[in-house]
């Protein structure tokens, strides 16, 4: 079953202060089912970013549909169903990760108990254990990162949205990170991820787009597609070759 729907999604914008039109996204055409790790990947200025803003209703297209569960992304109800992590995510540096959870808990109307029992659980397993009380101004990009990643999760959501979610981790809280999605994706939960970072996609994900240029250039099963003998990289890069350069 499809769980997030894109059809004909076109994204055009402005450029500059002239009345010329960009675009960001051409018809772009994708399904998500429920219970899939999928990968979305490409270039620099592929259209990546554009594409997780309008699936989170902060930004609108030009053209064509989003649906998630059913429902319009602008559907106050999507919104229970996400979590998100932004590529740098920032918070109030004087909170500490317990206070930010707690914060974050009580914006879904979850309730008290269940907020420290999701809290003890998420830091707990993402190693944040010993840092909850410190303000987050204290912590390193990859502990922020971490807490940015409990912070999505808090209210068990049914779908995470992650953009560039192994960024600035170590070895060490990679693998933690690794483990998580794998974790989530056994309980049933959809997760929709972009990353430059090309093996972690292919060890991870059921499926991948290629996004180049503002259009699809390849959908692939990444489990049972791939041609042998070739990587996901290698796959990406002959893609890149093909479509005739990037703009800039």
């Amino acid at each position: 079953m499809a769980l997030i729907e894109i059809d004909s999604l076109t994204k055009t914008f402005k450029k500059d202060f002239s009345r010329k039109e960009v675009y960001a996204l051409k018809s772009l055409t994708l399904k998500v089912d429920e219970g899939e790790v999928f990968g979305f990947l490409g270039p620099n200025g592929a259209g990546k970013s554009t594409t997780i803003k309008l699936l989170l209703n902060l930004i609108r297209q030009t053209s064509g549909t989003i649906s998630i569960n059913g429902k319009d992304v602008s559907d106050k109800e999507v919104r229970r169903l996400i979590g998100y992590l932004p590529e740098n995510p920032y918070f109030y540096d004087h909170l500490s990760a317990k206070e930010l959870l707690w914060f974050g808990g009580k914006s879904c109307d979850m309730d008290a108990q269940a907020i420290r029992e999701r809290t003890e659980a998420l830091l707990g397993e993402l190693e944040l254990m010993a840092a909850m009380n410190r303000p987050l101004r204290s912590y390193s990009k990859g502990m922020v990162q971490r807490a940015g990643l409990a912070l999505a999760l808090i209210h068990d959501p049914k779908i995470l949205i992650l953009d560039e979610p192994m960024s600035g981790l170590d070895p060490m809280g990679r693998r933690k990170v690794f483990e998580l999605i794998l974790r989530l994706k056994s309980q049933g939960k959809t997760i929709f991820f972009s990353s430059h970072i090309l093996h972690d996609i292919e060890r991870l994900c059921d499926k991948a787009a290629i996004l180049i240029n503002g259009s699809l250039k390849r959908l692939i099963n990444v489990k049972t597609e791939l041609p042998a003998g070739k990587t996901l990289e290698d796959v990406f890069f002959e893609e890149v070759a093909t479509a005739g350069g990037l703009r800039e």
